[in-house]
This record gives structure tokens, sequence and C-alpha cells, in this order.
């Protein structure tokens, strides 16, 4: 096994890690062209001038690869002045509320239906981009995952993303650690799947064998990299986020209850932490750094981040589960529109999007630099003939683990500052039904 991860994107492919802490950094990027006219022009023949704020999506956040993208679009379409704006996790859902309750939204977002489907467009901010969807486009997404589709819809029968990308997240271990302490026999190499009971076995080696300061760690200082104690959590008793029709939070249920329990007792007896100082991107540096055995925020794009960094085998892994059946978070990720009024602006912005996330060249290129797998099955595989061809194929094996995209669930923002709020509350010894009945409380009461 390697001791190190030596292939690593260049260029447009060093990526950040993506829904997991994020980028803290913001800057803004202008393209244009002043090329005779070939493209799409406003009646005047000046230029139509529109914005997009993207979110720190893999190299999506990098101003040299984002305006080579523009530069290109730029080549078929120069009457369309594309401005940018780089947005962060920590700060980034402030700034576009603000623009709202300011009446200057950008023309174009990039990021998932949690926030475009489930959020701006439920509040009738986003334009409807069902055109967008045609025949084809639908079909050749639906081959990839209906989930995606549906997730793209809004209750109302409207399409307020049109997606370009998609993964499903996982976990890692410290290969050679788990190796020297005995705790890799708790894993099935074939499948990268664990029970639940050899959980618990690998978190009581690791933490008896002294070689670690801690074998894992429930952060919940806030909430990114969220998906991965939401997995965590629902996977190690079968338990459910939401209802199957994302009505209402489960998060209270027998099952959930019982695997919040496993893990305050975990947390007693030190085979594993609750760090309520802790969010997901320090708990990822300490995995980086050997200091935790284990990391519960991993994808493809974290991988490539860290791989400078460590100086041990990051070996991606399934959830553990009690069943068998490990249903992981998902990511979605494409682009919507806010509906300024300007229909000009609204026809290029659709314009942009389309050649970004169908053009037979740039679109495959689009994906790569998000660091994740298209939701267009005509795509293929987009990473074949690249450096990463062999490394990427392995998170591609975990697409099928895919389980219900519910992020779509009304009340998203808050219930996830009521989930750590509740980790907290359990890490700090507090009844666990208790907790768990107040975080779907509050969070069922935000749906509305």
């Amino acid at each position: 096994m390697k001791k190190a991860l030596a292939l690593v994107m260049a260029g447009a492919m060093a990526l950040s890690m993506v829904a997991c802490g994020g980028s803290t950094s913001t800057s803004t990027a202008t393209s244009g062209s002043t090329a005779a006219s070939t493209g799409t022009s406003t009646a005047s023949g000046a230029a139509t001038e529109i914005t997009l704020w993207t979110y720190p999506i893999g190299s999506w956040q990098k101003e040299e690869t984002v305006n080579g993208f523009i530069a290109e679009f730029n080549k078929q379409y120069p009457d369309i002045k594309v401005n940018v704006e780089y947005l962060d996790y920590t700060n980034g859902d402030d700034k576009v509320t603000t623009a709202i309750e300011a009446k200057n939204t950008p023309d174009i977002i990039f990021e998932g239906p949690e926030r475009l489907v489930s959020n701006w467009g439920a509040k009738g901010l986003m334009v409807d981009l069902s055109d967008l969807w045609t025949e084809e486009a639908t079909a050749d997404i639906s081959k990839t995952s209906e989930a995606v589709v549906n997730a793209c819809k809004g209750a109302d029968g409207k399409y307020y993303e049109y997606p370009m990308c998609m993964t499903a997240h996982n976990m890692a271990i410290n290969y050679e650690l788990f190796e020297e302490t005995g705790a890799l026999q708790y894993i099935d190499q074939e499948t990268r799947t664990w029970t639940t009971d050899n959980f618990v076995k690998a978190l009581e080696t690791l933490r008896d064998s002294g070689k670690v300061m801690t074998p894992a760690i429930v952060y919940c200082g806030g909430q990114g990299g969220d998906q991965g104690t939401r997995a965590l959590v629902n996977n190690l008793y079968s338990g459910t986020y939401t209802t199957a029709d994302h009505t209402a939070y489960t998060a209270n249920s027998a099952e959930n209850v019982k695997a919040l329990e496993l893990l305050q007792k975990l947390n007693s007896e030190k085979a594993l932490t609750f760090d309520p100082a802790m969010q997901a991107s320090d708990e990822l540096q300490m995995f980086a750094n050997g200091t935790a055995a284990m990391t519960f925020c991993w994808n493809a794009s974290n991988e490539a981040t860290y791989a400078e960094q460590v100086t041990f085998t990051p070996y991606a892994m399934n959830f553990p589960t009690d069943d068998g059946k490990v249903e992981l978070c998902g990511g979605i990720w494409g682009f919507g529109i806010f509906n300024n009024g300007d229909e000009a602006k609204i026809e290029a912005a659709k314009t942009f999007i389309k050649f970004i996330c169908d053009d037979a060249t740039q679109g495959p290129a689009s994906v790569q630099a998000t660091g994740f797998f298209p939701v267009r099955a005509s795509f293929g595989n987009v990473y074949a003939g690249t450096e990463n061809e062999e490394r990427m194929a392995t998170f591609q094996t975990f697409l099928p683990n895919m389980g219900d995209y519910y992020n779509v669930t009304g009340g998203w923002t808050e219930q996830r500052t009521a989930w750590w709020n509740m980790l907290q509350e359990v890490g700090n010894g507090s009844d666990v039904q208790a907790a768990a009945d107040k975080f779907v409380e509050t969070s069922n009461a935000a749906i509305g």
C-alpha cells in the first residue's frame, strides 16, 4: 500500500473541501470580450452583463480556472460579459441573504438543491429552468440518477436547478495505522464496508493501542461537513433522517436514538471524542496530521486537497452499518438563476449555464474542475486517460450507495444548526431521547 498519494490534480484540479468546511477566502474576477458580435446580444448591440456567484466547489473557487471557462464561453458568445464573485461556506449564505434583502442578487449562483431549490426556490426568488430540462437532457441525467432529477425540482413542479456534477460522501481511515494496531481486520477491504460491531471493535483497538491521540472525532462546532455525522448516525442502526416524502424530520426514531446512545457511550469510554469546538475542516486537518485515525468527512475532492500533506494512505470507506445496506449522503451541484426581472440577463444566464454544463468539450472540463462526477451519463468517465483515472475510479464505486437525497426537506437551514446543537448536548451527556426530540421539534417547526 502506498505511503502517500502521489497523483494529485494540478492546476484546475487543486481542489477544495466541498461541503466540509470549505474555503475561507473570497475574491472577484471579471471576464468579457470586445470581439465583434457573433453571439447573443441586446437589441442595442451592447454586451449583456451578468454576474455569477460560486461557492467553493473544487477548482470553481479559483479565478484562473473560472476565467479560463469564461474565455472559452466568450469565444462563442462574445457579447455576454460574465462577472464572478467567489463565496465561501463561512459567510457565503449571509452574503446571499444580504443581497436578497437589498434586491441585489447575482444572476447565476452555483451550489446545490438545498439552497437553490428548497430555500431560495421555495421562496419564489428563482427562475423556472424547466426549458433547460429538455427531453434529451432529462433522459441523460435520469440514466445516472433519478434522485438528481427529483432534487432539482421544487414542490411546485418547477426546476430551480440545472445540475452539473454529483458525488457520494464517504469516510476514510489511516490505512497504515489500522494495519499497525490490528484494527484492519475489522474492515472488508474488497467492498470497503464494515459492520457496526466491527466499527466499535476497531475504535476500541485503536484506543487501546496507545498509538493515536484520538480514534475518531464527532465534530459539532458548526454545520460544516454535517453530512458526515448524519450518515454516521443513520447508518449505525439503519435509521432515517426524514420521512420518505421529505415532509418531516425523523432523527428521534428508536434507531437513531440507539446510534446516538452508542456514540455517547464510546465517548465516555474514550474510544471517540465529541468535540464542540471542531467543525469538519478541523477534523480533516487532525486526520491529515495523523492525530485522528479516521475522518467522517471524506470525498474525492478532499483526498486531492490533502494529498500533499498526508504521510499515510487515506483509505476511503463506507460508513458502518448493522444490516449491510449502506446509504451515503450525496452531493449534487449545479446552477440556479435569481429572478431579477431582466429577461435579457435571464436568457444570457441560461446560455452560459447550457454551455458550461452541456457542451461536449466544456461540460466534461467543468465537471473535472469540481473533482466529482457528471450527472450526464453520456459524458462517461471524464477522468479516463488522466493522471487521476485510478484514484477517481475508487470514489466512483461509492456512487451506487448514495441514499435518499433528503436535503430538499423544508427548514433545511434551521435544522443544520439544530443538528450540531443536539450533538453537543449528546456529547455533554444529556438524555439522548430528549435531545433528539428537541431537534425534531425545532426542525419540523421550521418546515412551515
